[in-house]
Formats: C-alpha cells, sequence, structure tokens
C-alpha cells in the first residue's frame, strides 16, 4: 500500500493497515517494545509528531509497505537499486554468456530489500529462459539472485550457477561433500556435466499475473 492524494496521512494509513489485518495499535506498540498506548497517542493525538526512524522501519518490514506510506521522506527512502545483467539464466539446457553487461538498472521496495537480506553490490536481476524449472519459474520469468548467498545446503535451494560456458537456474543442493543440480520439470533434459559455480541464490521473482 501506498500514500495517495486519497490517504496521505501516515497516521490514517498505519490506522487502516492495522485495522487491514487485524492488529491492535495497541499490539504494534507492544511490537516496538513501546507502551500499549504509543500508536494511538500518535494515530489520534499526534504525539509524536513524527514516528523515529527505528520504529518506522519495523513497522514497514512487519506490515508489508513503504516507509514512505507511514512518513518517511521520499529522499530517506530511496528505492533498492538492482542492476540488470543481460545473462539470461537458462532454466532450458543451459545458455552461453559473452559477459555480464549491464542493461540498466530495476528498483526494489527497500522493506522487501531488507527482509531478502540483500546487500548494495551483492543482488542482481536476470531473466529466465526455458521450462526446466516449471511450474515455480517459466520462461521470461525476470528473478533476482542474492549473489552472496554461493553455498547451497544439504536442504538446498534455487541457485544460478555456471557449468563451463553455460549459465542455468537450477535446484542445488549440498549432497555428500559435492554439489548437485537437478531441475522442478521432470520432463526436462538432464543437466549438463562439468564442474558447478554457483553464481547466487534465487530470492525473488519478478511476474505479471498469469
Amino acid at each position: 500500500m501506498s500514500r495517495t492524494a486519497s490517504d496521505p496521512d501516515p497516521r490514517s494509513a498505519l490506522a487502516t493497515l492495522a485495522a487491514t489485518r487485524g492488529d491492535s495499535l495497541a499490539a504494534l506498540s507492544v511490537m516496538l517494545g513501546r507502551n500499549a498506548a504509543y500508536l494511538q497517542q500518535y494515530v489520534r493525538r499526534g504525539s509524536p509528531r513524527v514516528l523515529s526512524e527505528r520504529d518506522r522501519r519495523l513497522l514497514s518490514d512487519y506490515l508489508g509497505v513503504s516507509e514512505t506510506a507511514l512518513g518517511a521522506p521520499a529522499e530517506r527512502a530511496p528505492g533498492f537499486r538492482l542492476p540488470k545483467l543481460n545473462v539470461a539464466a537458462s532454466a532450458g539446457p543451459g545458455a552461453l554468456v559473452d559477459g555480464e553487461i549491464v542493461l540498466g538498472t530495476d528498483t526494489l521496495d527497500p522493506g522487501l530489500a531488507r527482509r531478502l537480506g540483500l546487500r548494495d553490490g551483492q543482488a542482481a536481476i536476470i531473466r529466465v529462459r526455458g521450462s526446466s524449472m516449471e511450474p515455480g519459474l517459466f520462461d521470461g520469468d525476470h528473478i533476482v539472485v542474492d549473489t552472496a548467498d554461493r553455498t547451497p545446503s544439504a536442504k538446498g535451494g534455487v541457485y544460478v550457477i555456471r557449468i563451463e560456458d553455460a549459465v542455468m537456474v537450477k535446484r542445488v543442493a549440498l549432497v555428500r561433500g559435492a554439489l548437485v543440480a537437478k531441475s522442478d520439470n521432470p520432463d526436462a533434459g538432464p543437466v549438463p556435466d562439468g564442474a558447478i559455480a554457483v553464481i547466487g541464490r534465487v530470492v525473488w521473482q519478478m511476474r505479471e499475473p498469469r
């Protein structure tokens, strides 16, 4: 939810968001480590006049909204910028890559970026090609990759990997000390042989509703 001309006041925005979730202002106050009347006084009496950065950040994360909806100045809550790379991670047999050329940037809500644990310079957006990771990932999906997370566990996860010169997105797990990659689509062909180099973990997908 973002602030609009019909709902420009962060106090009313907070009250609406809390009511929509079924949370009381008292409960949210306690979550912040404040007394139970803290947010009621903020909403109804304007005291405090603005929320502290800490309280605003915690509420933003919990409610899933931009900090600007809760009163942050626009310049204080910039979008989290990610480079869009020309690496087309193939969910099929693999896409040859000439280089990771930046095509531009895109923006994530900073609250979402924090929840995903992303850090500046350690995330990117790339496009999926192929059908081998359906139904989770479809051809044309854009995915957010945390390039700081390159260590799959035994439980495994979805990662962008490189095998020789082919870049692809696969489900990767650590099995008896070795990385094993597989497709989610049972009809997909085999994963190419070769050493697996992990580029990063897929933490979000950006897709229009189907």
